[in-house]
């Protein structure tokens, strides 16, 4: 074996080791990445980089056929990655099986004939045209086998996952736009919930929200590719509907003169650790501004619709400040991850207050 030959099968592994060091963290292993330079990452963020752009070029002025649009990022970002692991697989097998060319018959003549050997290998066509006729040749078209025949099941199980996660977030995102409104906002739920007679149950509702939520935080961080999934529905989104849950678990938490909300209360300690997590995975974290995103005076407003549904407050000037400051912790988070995944404006708290604007 000559010096270029092993540092083509150098290469070659180093490229196969890569990819499925990446297979094996997005589809195996249940928690966030921790490489930055892997390729599926690569893949999302570099399609995410031009589809608003091309979004807002095809769609200039029609803001529905936009959202349709931005509404297909997921499911082809999601078969683009699939189809990335598996050429790289082919160029990484490829590359090893041209420093080992001297065990393959008749003898390739350039890379892109290892290649297609490699592809017909991953695949299992074996068609037959080239074959492996000494050991440590054999070995890596076996290995290849093996690779495609596993990536193939696994990316299987892995799109069941997928599907089957965002049917979970989408139910309760659909329940709890019955009782907040779609768009959601926190002083909608409460409305609602003195009109029905049903402020007992809020409790209820906050608890599943805190198991929706650790749910949330887990699987867009283990799973990125959940976050770009649009809602099912019109005016929803699981950034809207995480604003309109911690909105209601400070306003328990701040404004309302009642200590029997206490699951709205703990649900801010979770949603908050999310906010915080998923900003800083997604890098939105370097876009926020220090702000609470609601001026005083919808603050009053809101808490007059509140008084009117039959809730009892507390003193207005003592609950304003401690409501700006912990809804600063979490407003500019959302507010900056509603602009990198492109979600149209929504109204958390009530009104309509959220400060950026879709372009």
């Amino acid at each position: 074996m000559t010096l270029s030959d092993a540092a083509m099968l150098l290469a070659g592994i180093t490229v196969v080791a890569w990819a499925m060091v990446d297979v094996f963290q997005s589809v195996i292993v249940p928690r966030a990445p921790t490489l930055r330079y892997r390729i599926s990452m690569i893949v999302w963020r570099g399609m995410w980089k031009t589809w608003p752009l091309l979004a807002r070029s095809l769609y200039p002025r029609d803001e529905a056929a936009r959202e349709e649009f931005f509404a297909t990022f997921a499911p082809f970002a999601l078969i683009a990655m699939i189809l990335t692991w598996v050429i790289v697989l082919i160029f990484g097998y490829g590359a090893m099986l041209w420093g080992l060319r001297r065990g393959l018959a008749p003898l390739p003549h350039s890379y892109w004939d290892t290649s297609y050997f490699a592809g017909t290998s991953l695949l299992t066509l074996g068609f037959g045209d080239i074959v492996a006729r000494q050991g440590a040749a054999r070995l890596v078209s076996l290995v290849a086998g093996a690779t495609g025949f596993g990536i193939f099941s696994i990316t299987t199980a892995y799109l069941f996952a997928i599907f089957g996660t965002f049917q979970r977030r989408e139910s309760f995102i659909v329940s709890f736009a019955a009782r907040a409104g779609a768009p959601p906002s926190a002083i909608g739920l409460f409305e609602a919930a003195a009109e029905t007679g049903t402020q007992s149950r809020l409790d209820d509702v906050m608890r599943d929200a805190q198991e929706w939520v650790a749910s949330l935080m887990e699987s867009h961080l283990a799973y990125p590719v959940l976050a770009f999934f649009r809602s099912s529905h019109d005016d929803q989104s699981w950034v809207g509907t995480l604003g309109a849950l911690l909105d209601v678990s400070l306003i328990a938490d701040t404004i309302l003169d009642d200590r029997g909300y206490g699951e709205a209360r703990m649900c801010l300690r979770i949603g908050r650790h999310a906010v915080h997590d998923l900003a800083d995975f997604f890098g939105t974290n370097r876009r926020t501004r220090a702000a609470s995103g609601i001026a005083r005076k919808d603050f009053e407003d809101a808490c007059d619709r509140l008084a009117a549904a039959g809730y009892a407050l507390r003193d207005r000037d003592t609950a304003w400040p401690v409501f700006a400051r912990i809804r600063g912790e979490y407003a500019a988070y959302l507010d900056a991850m509603a602009h990198f995944f492109q979600i149209p404006p929504v109204a958390w708290l009530g009104g309509s207050w959220m400060p950026h604007a879709m372009a």
